[in-house]
């Protein structure tokens, strides 16, 4: 690879000096330039050009580290190796460390006064090597060498100040490196030298951009630099040292280049100086905007902001920072900062807290160096960090708030305060794995039972004693509040109200451990007014959950929608998904599945964007269950899993038990039998089966049993769910429909005797005319039925499957109906169900029944959906508009109004509009009797 690009002027200028020298004409030269702009790789390239002239090429480097060494730059000068013999060993004479020591003492201390005249002893050694250096050059020309003077010792500075002076008339070019720093005493040095006028200077710059891009292409190649090259061009601001670090890096590895970048700008800023890389650690400390005034004082140099702004000027035209003084990339930073020792870099940490903390700034601020210190000393950080939690949790950043709660319960000293932060702590972690705040559940009950927390908070705690199977702490917990709040305790109303709440929600949610506990009576305004002191998310979850208990959900689903609608108000209450997840399912009970799918789809999006694992993963169930209710059993399963992804099978608790359920019924409903079996090998608790999450898992399970025909089985969880709900005193409720599938469980097991009862029980129920619950209770009740009756059942249980949005129960209603048009001759009526039936069948994945409707088919003998025997009616399709061939093609499919308008763009209404023209042309009264051969039009649909 080229080194050198953009140095040609400087190599000729040096060539034409070199000419001088040859000529009797000594010459020097400061080659001065920010760090890494290529020095120390333009001397090496005209070091190699002059010896190929026969020049004697002699080096010297200086160090920081041997500053205090006299003579260890003239040193190491007087002992390279190559002087002419009869020069070297009087040079290696003047050269010894105990006589150059001596010199440099004789008559006082060289360093006292560095711009005063040298003592005499150091005079005699710098013009004794002098004269020597000079007659050796005599015989053969020299070029020497010195890098870095601005770390050489004083004695060599004497030293090379007195070569300077007498250089005229020799065959020596001496060539000193430098940096373009701000340090007042180089400056005087380069004045110093400068002021001769056979001394010149070659000023090294950055790159430009051009010439950036070209030292990449060279590297990489054309192809690879067209790429990366504007990138890379972008990290290093033109600085050659740190461009050929990141296009070596690029060579060995393909994705970012930052490993070899940082020790890169290391090692350039320690070549700068101590004084340097200290302010680039307090920079990269208190942030890229921090003032020169603030890293000065961050330094204990307050007086010293110009100095900080010069080095930041300096290192900015070096290309190591940016055009604003900020280091370039956060690998930069992050090298800087692990350069420190570890209690170097806490305590300027602490000391930048500290700094924050008494200008005035954010308590964000503040936290962030308290944490990246990992110590918190004293009340005022404690408060600094807390502050700093409650904004973050505002903003959703729950990593930070865990943070910074962390560190200030465990630096805080009074146990009040110990435990009101250790329960925050435990709400910020709840958001993010629920697992990682069991750990607070012991302690914080000691800390209920010890009266250090309020009823808010051990109220949070009970829910979180429940959601770990932990129900007879929780119980405990509640009795002792309760004793608290009871008639002789200082109870005021709001303590009280919540802790009725809190009782009404325990015994919708988990009934087992509320048998036996009087359920408060529910307010006859849902949306009553809330105490100052309630959380009103706790109030909304009672409220909804009360309505759920006594199956009164229709009569909620305005009060569920509004607190929907509010949920992003109430994102920091602990209680806030509990009240959205109460009024999914009222819409749900309710037979509003579609407006579930909605709600529960913003909900998501929104906890998605927030960044919340926990709430994400509870919105992913709630959806994947209102996905179900359609009769989408794919999308149920994929956000089932989904759920189960953003938190393992362990952090769900017990409530694991509803997206398994889910995934288990989906995947049954997909004819994926065995990865259904599967699920139900998870193991779970019998605390689960004390809550809704265990009944749900357990008519899952029933519903995978029946669908792999073991009817006894399903049957026997089936009436389980039965028995738990009569127990529990929530068979009124209508949680979940045991009576049809325990009815279609006894069909399967040809007991059509005990079906007909249990139907007839689900349709006298409260809830028997919602559509969801009666559609599939009259098609079961036309299957134990007599054929007679079969007919008008079915039909009813059509149109209220297509209500209802139930796709699966809608299948199922129109193979039945199928069947019974085939029994009766109507064998065009019966293919057009089927076709219908397996449209949606296919469409939905249900692959067991698109099996059972092919077998059916086969019997009415179709070799395949698009098969019609009967002739369309003379005249009657073709006089339909194309508008109107879409809207019956699509109905034909049994696609309801609402989503018919949605595909084709236009209103329900419009749809209605275009159906009764459709039926009117047609001759027919309803949908069910449209011709058979539209179903070809849904080519034409799009």
């Amino acid at each position: 690879m080229p080194s050198l690009l953009e140095r040609d002027a400087h190599i000729d200028r040096l060539d034409h000096l070199l000419a001088e020298c040859l000529g009797r004409a000594g010459r020097a030269a400061l080659v001065d330039g920010p760090l890494g702009s290529g020095k120390s790789e333009l001397l090496r390239v005209f070091a190699a050009r002059a010896a190929e002239r026969g020049v004697l090429v002699v080096g010297a480097g200086c160090s920081a580290q041997e500053r205090d060494l006299p003579f260890g730059v003239a040193d190491r000068i007087a002992r390279s190796p190559g002087w002419p013999a009869g020069h070297a060993a009087r040079l290696a004479e003047l050269a010894d460390p105990a006589v150059l020591a001596d010199a440099a003492l004789t008559g006082g201390t060289a360093a006292a006064d560095p711009a005063g005249p040298p003592p005499p002893g150091l005079l005699r050694a710098c013009r004794d090597l002098t004269t020597a250096l000079l007659a050796a050059s005599a015989d053969t020309p020299v070029l020497l060498c010195v890098e870095d003077i601005g770390h050489a010792d004083e004695a060599s500075l004497h030293f090379l100040r007195h070569l300077v002076r007498h250089l005229p008339q020799s065959r020596v070019l001496l060539v000193l490196t430098d940096g373009s720093s701000p340090w007042p005493a180089r400056r005087r040095l380069h004045a110093e030298l400068l002021r001769h006028p056979h001394v010149h200077r070659l000023a090294l710059a950055p790159l430009s951009r051009a010439g950036a891009l070209r030292l990449v292409t060279e590297g990489l190649g054309e192809e690879d630099a067209r790429h990366r090259g504007p990138g890379l061009v972008d990290v290093a601001g033109g600085n050659p040292l740190l461009l050929h670090a990141l296009v070596e890096e690029h060579l060995d590895r393909t994705d970012e280049p930052e490993p070899r970048y940082g020790p890169a700008l290391l090692s350039c800023l320690h070549r700068a100086g101590p004084g340097v890389l200290r302010v680039v650690q307090a920079q990269a400390v208190l942030g890229e905007e921090a003032p020169a005034e603030d890293v000065a004082r961050l330094l204990g140099e307050r007086e010293n902001a110009d100095a900080v702004a010069r080095i930041r000027a300096t290192l900015s035209a070096a290309g190591l920072l940016d055009g604003e003084g900020r280091l370039r990339t956060e690998a930069a930073r992050t090298a800087v900062l692990e350069d420190l020792a570890p209690h170097e870099r806490t305590e300027l940490r602490l000391r930048a807290a500290q700094l924050a903390h008494e200008t005035g700034s954010p308590a964000a601020e503040v936290a962030r160096h308290l944490v990246e210190a990992g110590r918190a000393p004293g009340p005022w950080a404690v408060a600094a960090l807390t502050e700093a939690a409650e904004h973050a949790l505002l903003d959703h950043r729950h990593r930070t708030a865990v943070a910074c709660l962390g560190l200030a319960h465990k630096e805080a000293t009074e146990e009040n305060d110990r435990a009101v932060l250790r329960h925050r702590l435990a709400q910020a972690e709840w958001q993010l794995n629920p697992s990682a705040a069991a750990r607070h559940l012991v302690p914080l009950t000691a800390a209920v039972r010890a009266g250090r927390l309020g009823l808010a908070e051990a109220l949070v705690l009970v829910r979180h004693l429940l959601w770990h199977g932990r129900g007879e702490e929780a119980l405990s917990v509640l009795d002792l509040l309760r004793d608290r709040t009871g008639p002789t305790g200082p109870a005021a109303p709001a303590e009280t109200g919540a802790l009725r709440d809190v009782e009404t929600w325990l015994a919708y949610t988990h009934p087992g451990l509320a048998r036996g506990r009087r359920v408060p009576a529910l307010p006859a305004d849902l949306r009553h007014t809330v105490a100052p002191d309630v959380d009103p998310q706790l109030r909304a979850a009672a409220a909804l959950a009360g309505a759920l208990t006594r199956g009164r959900a229709a009569e909620a689903v305005d009060h569920a929608q509004q607190v929907l609608h509010d949920a992003h108000l109430h994102g920091r209450t602990a209680w806030a998904e509990e009240a959205a997840l109460l009024a999914l399912q009222v819409l749900l009970q309710a037979g509003r599945a579609d407006t579930a799918a909605v709600w529960s789809r913003r909900l998501l999006t929104a906890a998605t964007r927030r960044e919340a694992p926990t709430a994400t993963a509870l919105y992913s169930a709630a959806h994947a269950e209102a996905a179900l209710r359609l009769g989408e059993p794919t999308t149920a399963a994929e956000y089932s899993r989904a759920a189960l992804t953003h938190l393992s099978p362990t952090a769900w608790g017990i409530a694991v038990g509803r997206p398994l359920g889910t995934l288990i019924t989906a995947e049954s409903r997909t004819g994926e039998h065995r990865s259904a079996a599967k699920h139900l090998t998870h193991a779970v608790g019998e605390a689960m089966f004390q809550s809704l999450y265990g009944l749900h898992y357990l008519f899952a399970r029933g519903d995978h049993y029946l669908a792999t025909r073991h009817g006894h089985a399903a049957l026997a969880d089936f009436l389980s769910c039965g028995e738990l709900l009569r127990t529990w005193g929530l068979d009124g409720a209508g949680v979940v429909p045991w009576r049809t599938h325990a009815a279609d469980a006894w069909l399967r097991l040809d007991n059509r005797d005990r079906a007909w009862r249990l139907i007839h029980e689900q349709l006298s129920r409260a809830d028997a005319d919602l559509p969801h619950t009666r559609g599939p209770a009259l098609r079961l009740l036309a299957a134990a039925g007599p054929p007679g009756r079969r007919g008008p059942l079915l039909t009813e249980a059509v149109d209220l499957t297509e209500a209802s949005g139930d796709r699966y129960e809608q299948v199922r209603v129109l193979t039945d109906l199928s069947r019974v048009h085939q029994g009766t001759g109507n064998k065009r009526r019966a293919r057009l169900l089927l076709r219908q039936a397996l449209h949606v069948a296919n469409m939905c994945a249900l692959k067991p029944l698109a099996q059972e409707l092919l077998s059916v088919s086969a019997d009415l003998g179709e070799s395949g959906p698009a098969a019609d025997d009967d002739a369309r009616e003379p005249g009657g399709v073709g006089a339909l508009t194309e508008s109107e061939r879409r809207v019956a093609s699509l109905a034909v499919l049994g696609y309801t109004n609402r989503e018919i308008a949605g595909r084709l763009y236009v209103t329900a209404s419009t749809v209605e509009q275009h159906l009764t023209r459709v039926y009117r042309k047609l001759g027919v009264r309803r949908r069910k009797d449209l011709p058979a051969d539209l179903w070809a039009n849904l080519r034409k649909t799009g």
